[in-house]
């Protein structure tokens, strides 16, 4: 009977190994994060999340890709600072995406992205995706955003100040790296009503 990537990962979720046997393993969906020595699974996306992260990429790549300004992936992992995560949404600046001497995507992202959208999903944890949100902005991520569809809130966190609330008609505003970009609160939660 063959190996799969989900018997890999039933194995070795909660073990310790170095970064580069960890960068060795097949992906797995979920996808396994590698965090102070210790490999970690994310939970599996439930509807509401999907629709929320969909949505979020589609709407930044909408604005963003004509103008060459930046690009959203959704579930890219990042390995750098030591760790390797995979964000729900991460988002390059254009000039910032790593790419092949043919002028192609690479695979692999060793350098933070500037904004990372976390969106907590039933079963998590709200503090730790808290935590994940302030790693992410102490380690070079410029806005990192904590996306709660039980609270309909949106928590942004920036590198040294505290996380801003927003809610309702609040802007999500990420001007300083996507100047321009629009999208409030309301808007974002309202993806997931379907008419």
């Amino acid at each position: 009977m063959a190996v799969t990537p989900r018997d890999i990962a039933a194995e070795i979720v909660g073990q310790r190994m170095t970064l580069d046997e960890f960068l060795e393993l097949p992906e797995t969906n979920p996808a396994l994060e590698f965090v102070d020595g210790m490999v970690t699974q994310k939970v599996a996306p439930q509807a509401q999340h999907v629709r929320l992260q969909l949505n979020f990429a589609t709407r930044i790549n909408a604005f963003t890709e004509p103008q060459k300004m930046a690009s959203a992936f959704p579930e890219l992992r990042a390995t750098y600072a030591g760790l390797s995560r995979v964000p729900d949404v991460a988002v390059y600046l254009w000039n910032r995406i790593p790419r092949l001497p043919n002028g192609r995507i690479a695979n692999r992202f060793t350098e933070p992205p500037d904004i990372a959208v976390e969106i907590v999903s039933p079963g998590q944890s709200v503090t730790e995706q808290f935590s994940k949100c302030l790693w992410f902005v102490t380690h070079g991520v410029r806005i990192a955003l904590l996306v709660d569809p039980d609270q309909d809130t949106v928590l942004r966190f920036r590198p040294d100040a505290l996380p801003d609330v927003l809610t309702g008609d609040d802007r999500i505003d990420l001007d300083e790296v996507l100047p321009g970009f629009e999208l409030t609160v309301n808007q974002l939660f309202g993806s997931l009503v379907l008419d």
